[in-house]
């Protein structure tokens, strides 16, 4: 499944493997992707740059991004908000979705799952 526009992408994550394995996922499709590891990191990118999407996992050397997503809605209300997390409780998916993510996904997850969100947020994010 294509992406019909391109897509800019920050992904938020302190794991080497897990950004690769976005980055393989989402390599054929039009999207132009950056990568940050910690949260302070995320926030000096968004103040030079804002991308269309964010691919936020929840643990973070320097804190949770299910807590900084409120943050970041409330700076940049239009931004999609996808949250990865290992943890599937269904208190962390209340609170994700609660505080603005728009889409929340459990590690792992499928190509097709990353691939659905994206075509979904950015569908949207263009309408």
């Amino acid at each position: 499944m294509e992406l019909s526009k391109t897509v800019n992408i920050l992904i938020v994550e302190d794991e080497g493997d897990i950004c690769l394995i976005l980055n393989l996922m989402l390599k054929k499709n039009d999207v132009e992707i950056e990568h940050v590891n910690t949260l302070a990191k995320a926030a000096s990118f968004l103040k030079q740059q804002t991308p269309q999407i964010i691919i936020m996992d929840n643990q973070l050397p320097d804190g949770l991004g299910i807590d900084y997503i409120k943050k970041i809605k409330t700076d940049y209300p239009a931004l999609k908000i996808i949250m990865i997390t290992g943890n599937v409780a269904d208190s962390d998916k209340e609170k994700a979705l609660q505080n603005g993510a728009d889409i929340f996904l459990a590690k792992p997850f499928t190509k097709e799952q990353i691939q659905t969100a994206l075509t979904t947020l950015s569908t949207n994010a263009f309408a």
